[in-house]
């Protein structure tokens, strides 16, 4: 039993509800998939950690605040993992001369338990379905996430950590009505079934987005039609002819994506696309995932109304819907994807901000109005 003694408040508040997370995934996966996992951490592991990272994420380290990805899981249960000599002590001091080491995406610091301590043992690129990461995304700052069973795409983020805030995601607002299956591949109760499957692949283009930090707005809309082409402005000053075909044909399902040429491939291709919508304008592609054109200005339909209201959720636990006027939730690129959605009711919108904010809009057939799904904490 760890006894070591925690001071920062919010890991105490959040570990028990962190821990019952991962024990009721590991019994889910078990009974359906059968599949190798990594270890359930107990409340009191997780307390430690979360305990040790925030205090470790408000040091700096020749000027800079650290970046970690911890990982905890012993080190036989990952592949060709980087393995200390001697095991190193699981505090801030020494979580903050490491971090260097760890900075890039993809690369988690192995922590594990031994003789009621923790200890860094080494390094690993490869970790186990369910295996409990903690993230440094910034000072101060921290996401409690688990990589997918299926080992497919982004990982699932369970509790952000903000300060003395905390944000716990609400895997049941899935399953409201109307509520968008790309809301649901986010959240990981709709798991895609294979890494370039289509929902997935939103969810790449919405990471892509978010990370560029120049905001943007993305408009997916059906290919069996151009109705969407009359609340677009004319002319568009980077229309596409022909459409561009490389994401839509990197996501067909035939092709096998599980070597790593192949993903860096459609990363390459999601994050062509995801540059596009940082060009003033909406990028627009269709539900084949070919780009039509981007820096598209947006203009409401000639048969349409002024939208006057929008329903406004966050998927995380204790969120109250809310129904605000277009111009409460953002500035020109919210109110301009809103109306979109208002006019087109079989597309979607994603916008991102350039503080990090990212919105998803499709029409609420059951609330008969535009739902702008707040996703920034599905997305760290």
């Amino acid at each position: 039993m760890i006894t070591t003694t925690t001071t920062y408040q919010a890991a105490q508040m959040v570990s028990e509800t962190v821990e019952s997370h991962f024990v009721f995934h590991h019994q889910k996966a078990i009974n359906h998939d059968g599949k190798v996992l990594a270890p359930i951490p107990n409340s009191q592991v997780i307390e430690s950690i979360i305990d040790a990272t925030f205090w470790a994420s408000l040091r700096r380290e020749e000027g800079r605040f650290p970046k970690i990805s911890i990982a905890f899981l012993p080190p036989n249960l990952t592949e060709q993992p980087l393995i200390f000599e001697n095991k190193l002590l699981f505090n801030p001091y020494v979580l903050t001369k490491l971090a260097p080491s760890v900075e890039h995406a993809g690369i988690h610091l192995g922590v594990w338990i031994e003789n009621d301590e923790l200890y860094i043992w080494g390094t690993t690129t490869n970790i186990p379905g369910l295996c409990f990461v903690l993230e440094v995304v910034e000072p101060g700052l921290l996401v409690v996430k688990h990589r997918r069973t299926d080992g497919f795409g982004k990982f699932i983020n369970v509790a952000v950590l903000k300060g003395d805030q905390i944000k716990i995601i609400d895997e049941n607002s899935s399953t409201l009505p109307d509520c968008p299956a790309l809301i649901g591949s986010m959240i990981g109760v709709a798991s895609p079934s294979s890494w370039n499957d289509s929902l997935n692949v939103l969810v790449q283009l919405a990471v892509a987005m978010r990370a560029h930090q120049r905001g943007g707005a993305l408009l997916i809309v059906p290919s069996k039609h151009d109705n969407w082409r009359s609340s677009i402005i004319y002319p568009i000053t980077y229309s596409l002819q022909p459409v561009f075909a490389g994401l839509s044909l990197l996501n067909d399902k035939s092709i096998d994506l599980q070597n790593y040429a192949s993903q860096s491939k459609l990363n390459q291709a999601i994050n062509g696309v995801a540059g596009l919508t940082a060009v003033d304008g909406a990028t627009i592609i269709n539900d084949q995932f070919e780009v039509l054109a981007f820096g598209a200005k947006i203009g409401r339909s000639p048969s349409g109304k002024a939208l006057e209201a929008i329903l406004v959720t966050e998927p995380i636990v204790g969120n109250e819907p809310q129904v605000v006027h277009p111009v409460q939730n953002g500035g020109t690129r919210h109110l301009s994807a809103a109306q979109f959605v208002y006019d087109q009711r079989d597309a979607i919108a994603m916008v991102a901000s350039q503080d990090g904010r990212f919105t998803i809009f499709s029409w609420s057939p059951c609330e008969r109005m535009v739902h702008a799904h707040r996703v920034d904490t599905l997305l760290l």
